[in-house]
């Protein structure tokens, strides 16, 4: 898209942002009813559970996760929100339930990410031996949990089965949130490349956004996967010496998760040229990151890599050991969570999370614009 294009069309659609469902619009004039959310522990709301949860961050059951917004532990990996209960506020909907918690009310839509999660199946990870501290869900399994959500209504494909498939996806919008940071962790000190996992999970996130699609999902929105260089787990977890970028981070952490989403971006063009009347858009939180990391007085930060919550002090706070992540015994957190961007050391804080979502929402780091989505969506 020129730069012309880009900003005519904010230009055309920032209005839409402040007449509906960003300044608390009646239900009415929502312009989704419901939301199916996919994705990992930047996306979960409380899939994840004791028997399956990775180690190294085994409390966020108990405080201080959740201290900030909810006052309690919910199960996200962050002190409060993350982008997809910004996305529930936008919307003027509630926040989304977790599948697994078979007593919550899901008119509104119902999150499937998981923490832990892969792009590619479990079996791959198997087959090399790298199971020490993964899930054995994936993305793939989100959709099966999917189907089986939607099993009663007796949606197959939108050929097949168009009206029953179009209940399902009338006034829905599909979101799936970053996937795919888990794989390349899980290959660390291993001889698998980083190429051939992105390979793996291109091709894995592609089927199942193709799936969604072929299904009848009108609205998707594809989240990129963000500038993981700069977390704490990769400076401890680089190899030295570290070569850093412009703006600190570690280089080629930053680089593998670029190349991804190019990868990604790349299948999301031609499935838009399969489902020309699917609205896909691919959130940039890549240049978001960058964004808020380059600029970090500027949206209120004074610790740009320490984590607020973890142990060990130093540059980063951080030990990748279970026994002192966020929430063990012999861990601390902050005083003050919104002047860190890091929570513990491999998620962010619910501020990160606010600016993060602000600058997709009001659609600076998002093709086509979110206010496009939007206006799509009233449309149909």
């Amino acid at each position: 898209m020129s730069s012309f294009l880009y900003f005519a069309l904010l230009t055309i659609f920032i209005p839409i942002i402040l007449h509906s469902p960003f300044s608390h619009a009646s239900p009415r004039t929502r312009p989704f009813d419901k939301v199916y959310v996919f994705g990992d522990s930047y996306t979960d709301t409380g899939n994840l559970n004791d028997a399956t949860r990775p180690s190294i961050f085994h409390h966020v059951d108990s405080l201080p996760y959740g201290r900030t917004f909810f006052h309690r532990p919910t199960n996200r990996y962050s002190n409060g929100r993350l982008v997809i209960d910004f996305i529930a506020e936008s919307l003027n909907l509630p926040y989304f339930p977790p599948y697994l918690n078979k007593h919550a009310k899901t008119t509104h839509g119902v999150n499937f990410a998981i923490s832990g999660c892969t792009a590619i199946p479990n079996s791959f990870f198997a087959k090399n031996n790298l199971t020490l501290d993964t899930v054995p869900q994936s993305l793939t399994t989100q959709l099966t949990w999917f189907k089986e959500y939607t099993k009663g209504s007796g949606c197959k494909d939108a050929v097949s089965t168009p009206a029953k498939c179009k209940a399902v996806f009338n006034g829905a919008l599909v979101w799936i949130g970053q996937m795919a940071a888990n794989d390349y962790n899980y290959i660390a000190g291993s001889k698998i490349t980083s190429k051939a996992v992105q390979k793996l999970a291109i091709k894995y996130q592609t089927q199942v956004i193709n799936e969604l699609l072929k299904m009848g999902a009108k609205h998707v929105v594809v989240q990129g996967l963000p500038a993981t260089g700069c977390l704490p787990f990769s400076f401890i977890m680089a190899p030295r010496p570290t070569q850093l970028d412009q703006i600190g981070c570690v280089a080629f952490k930053n680089k593998e998760s670029y190349d991804h989403n190019i990868a990604l971006q790349a299948k999301l063009h031609e499935l838009r040229k399969m489902h020309p009347s699917a609205v896909i858009v691919y959130g940039d939180d890549w240049h978001a990151y960058r964004e808020v990391f380059g600029n970090a007085a500027k949206y209120g930060f004074v610790e740009r890599f320490k984590a607020c919550c973890g142990s060990g002090g130093g540059a980063y706070n951080f030990v990748p050991d279970p026994r002192s992540t966020c929430g063990a015994p012999g861990a601390m957190s902050c005083k003050d969570p919104s002047r860190y961007m890091s929570w513990d050391g491999l998620h962010v804080t619910e501020g990160l999370n606010r600016a993060v979502s602000k600058l997709f929402i009001d659609g600076l780091f998002a093709q086509p614009p979110f206010p496009y989505l939007l206006k799509k969506a009233v449309e149909s």
